[in-house]
């Protein structure tokens, strides 16, 4: 365990202007508490930081005191990189300015600004860029690992919509990166998670969406499920990039417009988005819903500031969270066997497994345009394991690597970094792919010593090889 003398802590509150906690502190366990219940770290120092001056002081106090080091924004990443043991945290929590230029379509995101931050500053103008799908999510850790969500049919990842961006590397230095200030870097920011330095500010592309959309969901009998799935995955090669429709397997939560008897009960949900107005939409809605006999739909014009908020009360902080992912670049008969036969035994009535539809404007760039190298996938599987006793974690955690094992051979190798969990470190290569040589060098030149480990890692690169 790493100890500071007095007079080496002291150094450090010299030049801090936010906060510092350490392990005594009244505070300490609420700043170390994140989403995912079965992280439990306790670091030596956590600093809520103030601004930029505050990071590039951490980050220089941890390289010189040799602490491990880890990054807070929002606190959602299922793997926990937010914190580490005995260390110090840069916790941005307090930096979450979100700023808009409408005329330019322009938004400045401080790296500590959730989902709910950027959605509330930017619907004001009826503007949006690509984000995820829990609006608690931090903006930051969505977007350094590509980041996609309802958006992304029509424009692509969080990743393609990042014009630049503003970081603390492991020198302590303040840099300004772009296409054309550090190009290298920016490449690998956009997807390479938080490998290469601290995001302080992100400057987005936005987009006209909303403030009304088309959503809501089509909830048809698990009975059902094979014949829907079938019919979903033959209709999404036609599916217009202005439309989105995921597939979720789960027991039906008390949805309103749901009889009471449905409630807990396994079910097949479509979630169905657009961003244009619902007549362009409604008829093939209406289509999608003729895929089986529903067991309720409600669908329509709502905000879009509150279909970004709709799955949030499924994804609550507490609860003991496990995933296991998988790209696909088609759904076959027997990947849609083996879903269907984990989704009958969910090991609890919170689990869930997810198939996100991408395609269409994401699948535009190259596998080598940004670090994000997965533009084959067409849906992204996450096996949502949670539960709320620690008793149940070996019985919920063999379930989802069960059914990881039995997909794998129907699918496409590649996985969303985002959604890798603390024990999949040896997937960093399949996050990355053929990407991962040209990261590894980044890093080496940015980062040889490693200081932004506490992550999906990319080591840095030893003379011409990782």
């Amino acid at each position: 365990m790493n100890t500071l003398a007095n007079g080496q802590f002291n150094q450090l509150k010299g030049v801090i202007r936010g906060t510092i906690l350490q392990t005594n502190d009244a505070g300490y366990d609420e700043a170390r508490t994140v989403w995912n219940a079965m992280i439990d770290r306790r670091p030596a120092i956590i600093v809520r930081c103030a601004g930029t001056a505050d990071v590039r002081a951490c980050v220089a106090y941890a390289r010189d005191h040799g602490l491990p080091l880890a990054v807070r924004g929002g606190g959602h990443n299922i793997a926990g990189s937010a914190l580490c043991d005995d260390g110090l945290v840069i916790d941005l929590s307090g930096m979450k300015s979100v700023q808009v230029d409408p005329q330019q379509r322009r938004a400045w995101v401080e790296g500590g600004a959730t989902l709910r931050d950027f959605d509330h500053e930017a619907q004001a103008y009826g503007l949006a860029t690509p984000l995820g799908i829990n609006s608690t999510t931090g903006v930051a850790g969505l977007a350094l690992g590509g980041g996609f969500g309802w958006l992304s049919r029509t424009l692509g990842l969080a990743a393609d919509n990042l014009l630049s961006a503003e970081m603390v590397t492991a020198d302590a230095q303040r840099l300004h990166v772009s296409a054309a200030d550090h190009p290298d870097l920016f490449w690998a920011i956009r997807g390479g998670g938080g490998n290469f330095g601290v995001v302080t500010r992100f400057e987005f592309q936005l987009h006209p969406v909303g403030p009304e959309i088309t959503a809501g969901l089509i909830v048809f009998p698990f009975d059902q499920a094979r014949a829907v799935l079938a019919q979903y995955r033959d209709a999404v090669d036609a599916m217009p990039a202005e439309l989105t429709v995921w597939a979720v397997l789960r027991k039906a939560p008390p949805l309103p417009f749901l009889a009471p008897q449905v409630h807990g009960q396994e079910v097949l949900v479509l979630p169905v988005f657009s961003p244009v107005p619902g007549e362009a939409v409604n008829a093939a809605i209406e289509r999608i819903s003729k895929w089986g006999e529903p067991l309720g739909m409600h669908a329509g014009p709502m905000p879009y500031a509150a279909w970004q908020q709709i799955f949030d009360p499924l994804l609550t902080p507490g609860a003991r969270n496990y995933w296991k992912s998988h790209n696909f670049a088609r759904l076959g008969d027997q990947a849609i066997e083996v879903v269907l036969r984990y989704a009958a035994n969910l090991p609890t009535p919170q689990c869930e497994i997810f198939l996100g539809l991408l395609g269409a404007q994401a699948s535009v760039p190259a596998t080598q345009a940004t670090a994000y190298p997965h533009r084959d996938a067409l849906y992204v599987m996450n096996v949502h394991t949670r539960w709320d006793d620690a008793a149940d974690d070996a019985r919920c955690i063999a379930w989802a690597r069960d059914f990881f094992k039995d997909a794998a051979p129907h699918a496409s190798g590649g996985v969303y970094v985002n959604f890798m969990p603390q024990d999949e470190g040896e997937r960093t290569l399949d996050a990355y792919g053929t990407n991962y040589q040209r990261l590894a060098q980044i890093k080496m030149q940015y980062d040889p010593d490693n200081l932004f480990r506490t992550n999906q890692n990319i080591r840095p690169a030893t003379g011409t090889t990782a």
